[in-house]
């Protein structure tokens, strides 16, 4: 047991000694002594439950805290799904590798039975060690409370990943052979059988393989409730979040050859089913990756619009082709309930990716009478033949002819000189109220109808005068959500093909085999900032004001950017005005749609939330520019350097201002940041100006302004915590809590020339970049202890002749990924754990190939969420449309009915039986009170389209969101390329913009 405990020290002492060891990130070594520990083989070492029984908790003592109470059971469940991945770990043992390495006559050669089982002792060996730890801290939980530095001790080698990830890589290759040696072997079927019956859960070999791959994310989630509950003073709390850093850095690192590892495979099989000789090398080579594959339906439509027929396909994305498969399962059943089987397939037609295009319904007639609109042997007629989906959009069309009928022949009746039965403006008016109602559910199909189905147009052969035809594939996805990732993996595979991103990133890796594990977003547009060209413009500050445009259809939000508008703020050098242009984000390039010149420049730009307001939404764009003033709601501040505080409203982009006040000392404000109903401006005096809001109501007061001494430098960025504030002045942070306004200094660098000019927050740290430096350092956020320094210095090979004083400039945390912009305008990305552990950086940093000229002045991260209607599913049943079902009958199912005085039947929205009468009555030329239901109906599309109230169990639960990285900074170049000689003094600014997939 002491050794045990003394090992668990070492093993966190060693940690934390790595993690404050100062590396250059694309230059990391490892030394001697560290890969002889790494390398260090598992001892084949026996645990005997009788010396070291498994671990147990004690009675519960008195008088613990709720937290103490939650802690002990979150320990209990460690405890106990530890002891069950243990008991897996021995049956995979026990119960099958050693009765087939002992069975005579053999069932499987040795050979098979060392693959199938590669690994599997060492990890139990692993986890039979963990144990005897876990069983000494347990024992001592009521005195230390502490179990994160274990984790950290024991999952921290690099022969653990080593383990896991051969285990991982083997798994495939493994069920491989269980499934061939299951139709090949009777025997071997009988044996797996008969196993799985003698098991007390009749749990499958495959069940129990599959369980090392599962088991840090279940220590995760474990980790993670442990850490809720434990207080920010406990001494397990550090510890806890580097376990979850180590925990989750493992995890992904599985999981990253999980994946590559099955797409692998998922290559190799379709390889094995293509004809082509072209697209087979192309699939064995390393120029191609797969993006994306799922199954879908494939539907086909005759001349009038039936189906014909619906077959499952698999269709698989590439970087560079789409490849459409048909499907063959083969096996026996009882192969496929002891390990799952996989598919062959054969090919059905491939195409380059940058010729397939998306289609939706009503944009077929804008392809040309070349388009075959489906693969039916069905007689087609060029131009004239309305296919399946389609449908709906010529009927809409016939409403809308119609609709002006019936509009003309309504300003003919106002013109009649006698009265006449059923024959009056108002019957013509209710009939022209009916057939809108009616135009509106039709588009509500149509965009139903795009929801879950995805129309492609892939090039096929020419025809005989030699102009190629495409034809059209309609697949049925499974949700919208599928079809938001597929046109979305769409959009971007085109985008990763353009020359700038052929390569976009690169990484010196130590090792050449070895794959990047992170994806980085293609550069997705280059956007020139048209006022700003004037030299000696500088830009400033850049944010992301969140604006949902409700009109925007599925395809156009899963391809345009974060909806919204980008705020772009400059300076001039000779300090003598600024500038703020404003971009539409609502395309899939950023738009520029407003900008406006300042009385003295711009230095930075805060978007303030007014907490419990709901999100903003307007219409058309054009139309937002147009409005008059709007109320106080989500606000934009800017600090100028003259001292104003500028405050505009988020929407409205006519840039009215609805506050403009200055700091009393006048001096330049060069930071700003808002917590809960307060404003923080850092000024260049070393202060730090404290703004309140007005009773009741949105808008800060300057007559509350407070002041905080922060230092005798300038207040150079502001930091948001959960309860503070931290200010940087020269090489020093002072936190600010926010009720009280006390503060708490301490040093962040010993040079006193290097001043803390960025900081940047993820999970529970907090990484700082310096002035004139080119090094980032990370502090914990509750302790301020010094975690990790890192030097991001640009390669060599990436800097011109002459180019020297490498220093960063901006810092930005989005998707997992630490963004450095630097003073040589080169953007390096580094990758950090998303959760709430410790963002230490483990992996490989990344250099973009694509850079600015001049220093990158700032990066934006934007994100939204999709509008919920997108992702509504109560339009459709099991994740498909029906495209022959008709719209609700109290939307189609009107009667004539007359006016006052005149016999006839009455227009109305209710079927017969709902009119409370007696049906023979209801033919009665007999006039009755007017019926007026039909203008009661509710102008909400959720209800009239489906003629009731959507209930609350179908409210849309799924989150989908749009995310870009935004750097501004001053022209344009290719790393490794040589510029034009003084390109940079005369280059325009420029803002460049990397999306990133739908993130669900």
């Amino acid at each position: 047991m002491r050794a045990a405990r003394s090992g668990t020290k070492d093993g966190l002492e060693k940690t934390r000694m790595a993690v404050m060891r100062k590396v250059h990130f694309l230059q990391r070594k490892d030394t001697a002594d560290e890969k002889l520990e790494d390398d260090s083989v598992f001892l084949d070492v026996m645990v005997s439950e009788a010396k070291s029984p498994p671990p147990r908790l004690g009675p519960m003592p008195e008088g613990l805290s709720s937290q103490q109470v939650l802690r002990r059971h979150i320990l209990g469940s460690i405890v106990q799904s530890e002891r069950s991945y243990l008991e897996s770990l021995r049956r995979i043992v026990q119960e099958y590798q050693k009765p087939l390495q002992e069975a005579e006559p053999q069932i499987l050669s040795p050979r098979k039975v060392r693959i199938i089982f590669h690994r599997v002792q060492e990890i139990l060996q692993c986890h039979s060690m963990f144990q005897i730890a876990l069983t000494s801290r347990v024992a001592e939980w009521d005195n230390s409370e502490k179990i994160g530095d274990l984790f950290v001790a024991s999952f921290s080698k690099s022969m653990v990943l080593d383990v896991y990830s051969e285990y991982v890589n083997n798994f495939i290759h493994a069920m491989t052979i269980i499934k061939k040696a299951c139709m090949t072997k009777p025997t071997f079927l009988v044996f797996l059988k008969k196993q799985q019956i003698n098991s007390m859960d009749r749990i499958t070999l495959y069940g129990l393989m599959v369980k090392p791959i599962q088991r840090f994310p279940q220590f995760i989630l474990l980790l993670q409730d442990m850490l809720k509950n434990t207080p920010k003073e406990h001494p397990d709390r550090l510890p806890l979040q580097l376990a979850l850093t180590e925990l989750e850095t493992l995890a992904e690192k599985l999981n990253e050859q999980k994946r590559v590892a099955d797409q692998v495979s998922e290559m190799q099989q379709l390889a094995r089913s293509v004809r082509d000789r072209g697209l087979r090398k192309l699939l064995s080579s390393d120029q191609s990756q797969l993006i994306l594959c799922e199954t879908l339906l494939e539907t086909v439509y005759g001349e009038r619009g039936q189906v014909l027929k619906t077959k499952e396909r698999k269709v698989f994305l590439l970087s560079n082709a789409l490849v459409c498969a048909n499907i063959n399962v083969k096996g026996l059943p009882d192969v496929s309930s002891l390990v799952p089987i996989g598919t062959k397939y054969t090919e059905k037609w491939s195409a380059p990716l940058l010729q397939v295009q998306v289609a939706e319904v009503g944009q077929e007639d804008d392809q040309g009478t070349e388009t075959l609109f489906q693969l039916s042997r069905a007689r087609q007629v060029p131009g004239k033949v309305v296919l399946g989906p389609p449908r709906l959009y010529h009927e809409l069309q016939e409403l809308q002819h119609d609709l002006s009928v019936v509009e003309q022949v309504t300003l003919l009746i106002g013109t009649l000189q006698g009265t006449y039965q059923n024959l009056n403006t108002t019957v013509a008016q209710d009939w022209c109220l009916a057939l809108q109602r009616l135009i509106r559910i039709k588009e509500d199909q149509i965009q139903v109808a795009n929801k879950c189905r995805l129309r492609l147009l892939v090039p096929g052969r020419t025809d005989k005068s030699g102009r190629p035809v495409k034809f059209m594939v309609v697949f049925n996805t499974p949700s919208s959500l599928s079809k938001l990732s597929w046109v979305n993996r769409l959009h971007l595979a085109k985008i990763a093909q353009r020359e700038e991103n052929v390569p976009g990133w690169s990484c010196d890796e130590d090792d050449k085999k070895m794959k990047v594990p992170f994806f980085r977003p293609p550069l997705a547009g280059r956007v020139p900032i048209f006022s700003v060209k004037a030299k000696g413009r500088k830009l400033e500050a850049g944010l992301h004001n969140p604006v949902q445009c409700a009109l925007l259809g599925l395809s156009a939000s899963s391809t345009s950017l974060p909806q919204g508008y980008l705020w772009v703020a400059s300076s001039t050098d000779s300090g003598q005005g600024g500038h703020i242009e404003i971009f539409s984000l609502n395309r899939t390039t950023p738009r520029p749609v407003r900008s406006f010149q300042l009385g003295a420049p711009v230095l930075c730009l805060e978007y303030v939330p007014v907490p419990g307001l709901a999100e903003e939404t307007e219409g058309e764009e054009e139309e937002a520019f147009g409005t008059g003033p709007v109320g106080v709601g989500n606000t934009i501040c800017a600090g100028l350097q003259d001292g104003r505080i500028v405050i505009y409203g988020s929407v409205d982009t006519s840039t009215q201002c609805l506050l403009a006040f200055r700091t009393p000392e006048r001096c330049p404000v060069l930071c700003l940041k808002h917590l809960g109903n307060l404003l923080f401006a850092g000024l260049r005096d070393g202060t730090v100006r404290v703004y309140s809001r007005h009773n009741g109501e949105e808008l800060w007061d300057p007559a509350s302004s407070r002041r905080v001494e922060v230092g005798p430098e300038p207040v150079k960025t502001l930091l948001v915590l959960e309860d503070s504030i931290w200010a940087s002045s020269a090489n020093w942070v002072t936190t600010i809590k926010t009720g009280s306004l006390e503060t708490e200094r301490f040093e962040a660098h010993q040079d006193p020339q290097m001043s803390v000019t960025q900081m940047v927050r993820a999970g529970g740290g907090v990484w700082m970049a310096f002035s004139e430096s080119s090094s980032i350092r990370l502090f914990h956020t509750e302790t301020l202890a010094l975690l990790q320094e890192i030097n991001i210095s640009t390669p060599s090979a990436f800097l011109s002749p002459g180019q020297t004083g490498d220093r960063v400039t901006s810092l930005m945390v989005c998707q997992g990924l630490l963004w450095v912009g630097t003073s040589l305008g080169i953007i390096i990305t580094l990758p950090v754990p998303r959760l709430e552990g410790i963002p230490i950086i483990r992996g490989k940093g990344m250099t973009s190939l694509n850079a600015h000229c001049g220093p990158v002045n700032f990066l934006v991260a934007a994100s939204s969420s999709l509008p919920s209607e997108l992702l509504s599913r109560d339009s459709f049943r099991d994740g498909r449309v029906d495209d022959r079902a008709e719209p609700a009958e109290v939307m189609l199912r009107y009667r004539l009915r007359s006016t006052s005085g005149l016999p006839g039947k009455p227009l109305t929205g209710r079927p017969s039986d709902a009119i409370g009468r007696d049906p023979s009555q209801a033919q009665s030329p007999e006039h009755e009170p007017e019926d007026g239901t039909i203008y009661g109906l509710s102008e909400d599309r959720g209800v009239w389209a489906r003629s009731r109230l959507p209930s609350r169990d179908e409210t849309p639960k799924d989150r989908v969101l749009s995310i870009a990285v935004f750097s501004g900074g001053r022209g344009y170049r290719r790393l490794g390329e040589e510029p034009p000689e003084g390109a940079s003094e005369a280059a325009e600014c420029m803002l460049m913009v990397w999306q990133f997939p739908l993130a669900f």
